[in-house]
């Protein structure tokens, strides 16, 4: 018998792609990433499934393991898409860092990080190491 949890995912087709959608979840919990989670990997391990996508459209909150999780599948060679995410969670440092977006409202996980986040400064930081070290003597005598 299929549990409250079950009823609110559904699965659609969008461009070849199988769509996993947790109907109107605004704020998704640790059980909704499981939920996620074994979808996923009933589909690819025994669907044999290669093209997946999640709609976003209703997510406001995602758990930190999601970017995680959906890397770990790319990573085993399957594409993953994002459709219809919030602005605010477009504006999610993983989410500008490894999808491009390739539709007006789909958004395909990209290998590699798409901008350099290391700091080209060539500051001298040792400067601030010496100040602590000098201030945490003082705090000894």
């Amino acid at each position: 018998m299929a549990t409250s949890r079950h009823l609110r995912m559904t699965l659609h087709n969008w461009d070849d792609y199988t769509v996993l959608d947790l109907i109107g979840v605004e704020i998704w919990d640790g059980a909704d990433l499981a939920l996620l989670r074994d979808t996923q990997s009933d589909l690819v391990m025994n669907k044999k499934c290669r093209l997946m996508g999640v709609n976003m459209e209703h997510v406001k909150y995602i758990p930190s393991g999601f970017f995680g999780m959906l890397y770990d599948w790319h990573e085993y060679g399957v594409k993953i898409r994002l459709y219809n995410p919030q602005p605010h969670v477009a504006e999610m440092l993983w989410f500008r860092q490894f999808f491009k977006r390739i539709g007006e409202n789909t958004y395909a996980l990209q290998g590699k990080p798409r901008y350099d986040l290391v700091p080209q400064d060539s500051s001298d930081w040792t400067a601030d190491a010496d100040w602590l070290e000098a201030e945490t003597m003082s705090t000894k005598n």
